[in-house]
């Protein structure tokens, strides 16, 4: 699990779309066989995203969904760790310098 003063930043080989209300992630760096590999983003998932600024902590991106959604403290951080270690394995996100 990361601390939640880590900073993520979005891997530039990733672009998104939103529709309606989900954002899909597209690899567009990866070799022909990969190309079928796109990720979709659940509202909650969406809002993550679009707060990864390689800026924000993970404990500021906690906190806004806090203020954003009905969650509480542990729903809001279990959600987010899992999503980022998530992103993590398809590469969308690393950590930022």
């Amino acid at each position: 699990m990361q601390s939640l003063e880590t900073i993520f930043q979005k891997n530039s080989s990733i672009v998104s779309r939103r529709i309606a209300d989900e954002v899909i992630l597209v690899p567009i760096r990866r070799k022909l066989g990969e190309i079928e590999s796109l990720y979709t983003l659940n509202e909650v998932g969406a809002r993550i995203w679009e707060l990864l600024d390689g800026k924000r902590s993970l404990k500021a991106l906690r906190d806004a969904l806090l203020e954003e959604f009905e969650v509480s403290e542990q729903e809001a951080e279990e959600d987010l760790t899992t999503l980022i270690e998530q992103l993590q394995q398809i590469g969308a996100i690393q950590e930022a310098l």
